[in-house]
């Protein structure tokens, strides 16, 4: 079963801690000086905040997937949908190391679909070849070329990044 994502940017972290605490009747699953995650059953959502300097409010939506074969599914979709499919293998984002696949929808909402692999120890990986732009581990796909190997389908991620 696939988990929505939601990722806010905030501007006051400690108080935006306390508030979804309050909303969601749960303390955090993740908190680091710069960012916080709940994983919540009801509703099933993984809902996260950060405060790494960019505008406060929506950052990007997502699906997170519980299998490889889930994300292979999810990105089928993506390419269905129309618009660019941009993979990312064994990104460091959010600290947690994931495979992943961006689009953007006909608005312009940037949305990430990943299969979570571990943990790290950073919010990013900082690595410039990766897709990240490194302040929110979101990238924007208009400016980006997907990541395919030559004659692949979509969202098969090229060997060598991230």
């Amino acid at each position: 079963m696939n988990r929505f994502h939601v990722h806010l940017n905030v501007t006051d972290l400690d108080a935006s801690i306390r508030f979804y605490t309050q909303l969601f009747a749960s303390a955090p699953t993740v908190v680091k000086a710069d960012y916080a995650k709940w994983m919540l059953e009801d509703p099933r959502v993984n809902f996260a905040i950060s405060n790494t300097g960019r505008a406060a409010g929506v950052d990007h939506l997502g699906l997170q997937a519980d299998d490889d074969e889930g994300l292979r599914t999810l990105g089928r979709r993506l390419d269905a949908a129309g618009g660019a499919v941009i993979p990312e293998d064994a990104a460091i984002c959010c600290y947690a190391r994931s495979d992943k696949l961006w689009t953007e929808d006909p608005q312009g909402t940037r949305w990430e679909t990943f299969h979570t692999l571990g943990e790290a120890t950073t919010y990013h990986g900082g690595d410039a070849a990766c897709a990240t732009d490194g302040a929110s581990c979101t990238p924007d796909p208009r400016a980006m070329k997907p990541k395919v190997e030559k004659g692949a389908a979509c969202c098969v991620p090229a060997s060598g990044c991230c």
